[in-house]
């Protein structure tokens, strides 16, 4: 038997492609099942976005950690979220904060951050970082784990 937590999630369970952009994704949630605070992170290290000048493919390892209060993100939502970025143009500073920014609208966590760690084009790598609010006491939070990108060095 389904808990009544769970009733409400279309997307999971169900054959679905990215949605359109990211504006028309739905990020679904569930009830926190703990009032114990703790950490949840997200890893996407095949992140893709194009540029809005040229059109050319971005690629990023995307790390998000937050503690929750009410809710936590249904991961398939989430990963159909950030599909819909695939064909959405818009710079590496955009594209991080504003999947920080909608994360914290959609679950209104205690503590967020994001670390967007997007790999070199024209010879640059770009690292973008988003935080909101301020960790719980006494939250074990590690290392992003993603080292700066050396090249060849």
């Amino acid at each position: 038997m389904t808990e009544s937590r769970y009733l409400g999630l279309g997307q999971l369970g169900s054959n679905m492609p990215p949605p359109e952009s990211p504006e028309t994704a739905r990020l679904e949630r569930v009830k926190n099942p703990t009032d114990t605070p703790y950490l949840i992170r997200l890893t996407a290290p095949e992140f893709t976005s194009v540029c809005p000048v040229t059109g050319q493919p971005d690629f990023a390892h995307l790390v998000v950690d937050y503690s929750p209060d009410e809710w936590i993100v249904e991961s398939k939502s989430f990963k159909l979220f950030l599909g819909s970025y695939r064909n959405h143009g818009d710079f590496h500073e955009a594209c991080t904060t504003g999947i920080g920014q909608r994360l914290v609208r959609e679950l209104n966590p205690h503590w967020l951050r994001i670390g967007g760690y997007w790999y070199p084009r024209g010879g640059i790598s770009i690292d973008v970082f988003y935080q909101y609010g301020t960790a719980p006491e006494g939250l074990w939070i590690p290392d992003q784990g993603v080292p700066p990108y050396r090249g060849r060095g």
